[in-house]
Formats: structure tokens, C-alpha cells, sequence
């Protein structure tokens, strides 16, 4: 079992005991579910594929296009690294979730991973809804006691010179990683190179993929 898959299944236990880190809008918003389900007006399985889209498809394609222009385009680059919310909002990706940001860069001598101590802070322009596993305890504090061994077990294993960097997501402050481009990409066009780049890949959790569809 990976460690996404392990995060995922431990707090699957306690997901329906624990609501204590969610916001008053959020505990309405399950509670309405709650009753549309027992009505048999909505699908549960419906909602799971509509939640699993936003989660990995439609908003972390958003954080993609951020990435790959940060690749491609020196001055925005800039921009991103000086002002994230100010460069982020030039592409119109704005909302709430997302009014401070901060872009950390990835490099052979540092890799950066964010996890958020408290609850699960989560850019949502950028990277859409968070993942299960982003929000359970096991990742919360693992990734800050061992964040080596976390990395490890999403199949990410860095040299051992490579400084791993945690930053704490919070209610004021949320964080885009940039993973390092990929070698064998030179000429690409932001298009192909958003497709390279994953959700994980911008938490931290993951790399870039190479060319091909390999994982790196």
C-alpha cells in the first residue's frame, strides 16, 4: 500500500468522528449531503466522481499552467517568486483559498513539501479541493517529524544531499511548490509542459513527470 493510500485509509476511519478542523460553512454543506443521500436524491458515488475530478483534474490543471509559465517565462518567473497572489491573479486564477500565496522553488540542492499542522489550509485556485490524505493526521505530522521517510513512501526518493524543506500551510500564508522542470523539454510549449506537471508534484509529494509519463 503506498503511503497516499495509507494516509487515505487511516483517516477514512476517522473522517465521520472528527469534524472538528472544519468551518461552519463546511459542517452545513455535509450535513445538507447527509439528508440529500438519505432522501435518495443525490448518488454518493456521483458526488465521489465530481469531488475525485476537482481534487486531481480541473483545479490542480489551473497550478499547472502557473508552473509551466514560471518554466518558459523568465519575468514571470520573477514575478511569481517576488508576488505568487499578484502573478497567480494575472492568469485570473483568484478565490478564496487563495488571497496569500507564496511560490517556493524546487532545486537539486533543496526540495520543498507543504503540509498544513492544523487542519488542511490548501490553495484551491490553484490546486482545487484537497486530497483526503493531505488532510489526515498521519501526513500532518509525519511530514514534519519525517518528512524524508513521507516522501519515500509517495515513491519519491531524493539523494541524500538534497535539503527537504517543510512549510506550514495556514489561514494567512498557503504555498505553490515549483517543481524542477524536466530534462528533455527544451523548445516545449506551456500547454505540453502543464501536462507534465501533477498535483502532488506542487504539494511536494511528487516530481514532475519526465517526458514519456514517468514519474521523476
Amino acid at each position: 500500500m503506498s503511503q497516499a493510500q495509507h494516509l487515505q485509509h487511516h483517516h477514512g476511519h476517522d473522517h465521520h468522528h472528527d469534524h472538528s478542523h472544519l468551518s461552519d460553512i463546511e459542517l452545513r454543506v455535509k450535513a445538507l449531503e447527509s439528508v440529500l443521500v438519505e432522501k435518495g436524491y443525490i448518488d454518493p458515488a456521483a458526488i465521489d466522481v465530481l469531488v475525485e475530478t476537482y481534487e486531481t483534474k480541473v483545479g490542480p490543471r489551473n497550478g499547472a499552467r502557473v508552473v509551466a509559465k514560471a518554466w518558459t517565462d523568465p519575468a514571470f518567473r520573477a514575478r511569481l517568486v517576488e508576488d505568487a497572489t499578484a502573478a497567480i491573479a494575472s492568469l485570473g486564477f483568484v478565490g478564496r483559498q487563495g488571497e496569500h500565496m507564496v511560490a517556493v522553488e524546487n532545486t537539486p540542492a533543496e526540495h520543498n513539501i507543504v503540509v498544513c499542522t492544523l487542519c488542511s489550509c490548501y490553495p484551491w485556485p490553484v490546486l482545487g479541493l484537497p486530497p483526503v490524505w493531505y488532510k489526515s493526521a498521519p501526513y500532518r505530522s509525519r511530514a514534519v517529524i519525517d518528512p524524508r521517510g513521507v516522501l519515500a513512501e509517495f515513491g519519491v526518493t531524493l539523494p541524500a544531499e538534497t535539503r527537504i524543506r517543510v512549510w506550514d500551510s495556514t489561514a494567512e500564508v498557503r504555498y505553490l511548490v515549483i517543481p524542477m522542470r524536466p530534462e528533455g523539454t527544451e523548445g516545449w510549449t506551456e500547454d505540453a509542459l502543464a501536462d507534465l506537471v501533477t498535483r502532488d508534484a506542487m504539494i511536494g509529494t511528487g516530481l514532475a513527470l519526465a517526458p514519456g509519463g514517468a514519474t521523476r
